[in-house]
């Protein structure tokens, strides 16, 4: 079933929610391998001894080809119909995933790891721009788009339990052949569930768009991980941040130039939009951080199985899973600029915890509880991005509010990522002995030197210097987040239409 406009043809209510079933499902799978090799890593890392500039792109490469493509794959499925470009983005991540049997090494992970974003391009715009088509009564689209946030905040946090399961009973390469069977079911219900739609005038591709976009962010994360770990001397680091803002403004002049433009910066005019991705993208930033650092904190500091890790990491989950729920009615009650700011002050102030406390589980656990409870509010910024976006425009508005999320995943790890390495790094170069050659690259790598040559003392201080860089990102994180959390509150109106006064 096809239609030829940007609405879904009329369907019935059980398919409609049968279909959000199979968009929610899928997008849980995306969502959990942007997060599930946060404990798989230790596993992987000591069977293919990746170095520390590897196990960050093994991380986060996926979100970073992710953030490239979502804007080029939104219109390409305006053009080519959204139907058919998410059942195909399907087989290409199940089929990434089986590839990883033959991966031997920590480049051919990284090469693995990089398609599974080209087949996660393909899918998330097109699971938000289907729901806004799917559902074209306000009230049942604000309950769909609930569950997509819900979904995609659960999946994040969810991931790393998946991982530890899976690898307490088999090797790390459990944690991507896991995405076979579940692209295979989703393929199979998305071809009888989901009706085609397509943009009958989608205009001309931009290549060189396309391109700038991609070449762009590529260009931002390189410079931000070199700088971290060559510092600010560093003269290549300062050419790519140069490259990568003048490619990026170059890309956004010519989206306001162009009439069919990749991504219509024009919606960018509309404060709630605005206040919205900024949300996105902070909220994202912080979970994926968090979790990549809290998780090498339960192995390797606390010595946890990574089935015991994905457990200790569940509080984020539950925190999520029980408010998220209650956000719309936090909106009607309060307002939704209250509640989306204050789950971002929340997230801050969880933050701040690993910062103004001793570092133990408990702070951790509170800081893992602030953070999902503050990322439900998400449900409500999700609502605020497409409610008052026309139909035509909704592929945009689903890839500008999905590039917040991956780039925010892009940039948590990559910034708060490289801050910790360098706090880690200043902190075990501080002692009074020389550190082995080795040893600053990651605190697996100390641990796996101090083991090899019986050098206890070592452990201990890369163990300390470790704890002092969680705490340092703890503080430059809850900074960043409080500061977000007071622009979203100015960008918001009083009103936004969602606060239960109409």
């Amino acid at each position: 079933m096809s239609t030829s406009g940007l609405a879904a043809p009329a369907l019935s209510a059980r398919r409609r929610w049968a279909g959000l079933g199979v968009l929610a499902a899928s997008l849980l799978v995306i969502a959990m391998d942007m997060t599930i090799l946060n404990v798989a890593l230790p596993s992987l890392a000591a069977d293919l001894r990746p170095g520390a500039d590897q196990q960050l792109w093994i991380i986060d490469v996926y979100s970073l080809v992710l953030a490239g493509l979502l804007i080029p794959m939104s219109r390409l499925a305006d053009r080519w119909g959204r139907k058919k470009l998410l059942l195909s983005g399907f087989a290409v991540f199940g089929g990434a995933s089986l590839l990883v049997l033959a991966a031997d090494s920590a480049g051919a992970v990284i090469a693995v790891r990089a398609l599974l974003g080209v087949g996660g391009a393909m899918i998330m715009p097109t699971t938000l721009s289907m729901i806004r088509s799917l559902f074209t009564d306000p009230r049942e689209r604000a309950t769909a788009l609930g569950v997509w946030a819900a979904v995609s905040s659960l999946g994040m946090a969810v991931g790393p339990i998946a991982g530890g399961l899976l690898l307490e009973h088999f090797s790390w390469h459990a944690a991507f052949l896991v995405n076979v069977p579940l692209m295979i079911a989703a393929l199979i219900a998305g071809l009888v569930l989901l009706p085609e739609v397509r943009d009958p005038a989608p205009g001309r591709w931009d290549v060189l768009g396309t391109a700038q976009a991609i070449a762009g962010m590529v260009a931002l994360i390189w410079a931000i991980k070199r700088l971290a770990k060559l510092g600010p001397a560093d003269l290549p680091s300062w050419a790519a941040l140069a490259a990568a803002v003048a490619l990026l403004t170059w890309f956004v002049l010519r989206c306001l130039r162009r009439t069919d433009p990749l991504l219509d910066v024009g919606l960018f005019s509309r404060r709630p939009f605005t206040a919205g991705v900024l949300a996105a993208l902070a909220s994202m930033f912080a979970m994926a951080a968090l979790l990549l650092l809290v998780a090498q904190w339960f192995q390797l500091v606390e010595g946890f199985s990574p089935l015991q890790t994905g457990v200790y990491l569940l509080p984020m989950a539950v925190g999520a899973a029980i408010a998220s729920p209650l956000a719309p009615t936090a909106a009607a009650q309060i307002g939704a600029r209250t509640t989306v700011a204050g789950g971002l002050a929340l997230a801050g102030l969880g933050f701040l915890s690993l910062h103004a406390l001793p570092l133990t589980y408990p702070v951790v656990l509170l800081a893992l509880t602030l953070l999902g409870i503050g990322a439900s509010s998400l449900a409500i910024a999700s609502a605020i991005i497409m409610s008052g976006t026309p139909p035509e425009k909704a592929g945009n508005a689903a890839a500008a509010e999905e590039t917040a999320y991956d780039l925010g995943n892009v940039l948590g790890v990559a910034v708060l990522g490289s801050a910790a390495s360098v706090a880690y790094r200043a902190h075990l170069d501080g002692g009074a002995p020389i550190v082995p050659v080795g040893a600053e690259e990651s605190l697996g790598a100390a641990l796996e030197i101090a083991a090899e040559t019986g050098a206890p003392e070592l452990a201990i201080r890369a163990e300390e210097a470790f704890n002092h860089s969680l705490a340092q990102t703890g503080l430059f994180g809850g900074l960043i987040m409080i500061a977000t959390a007071i622009a979203v509150f100015l960008l918001l109106p009083k009103n936004t239409g969602l606060d239960g006064k109409h």
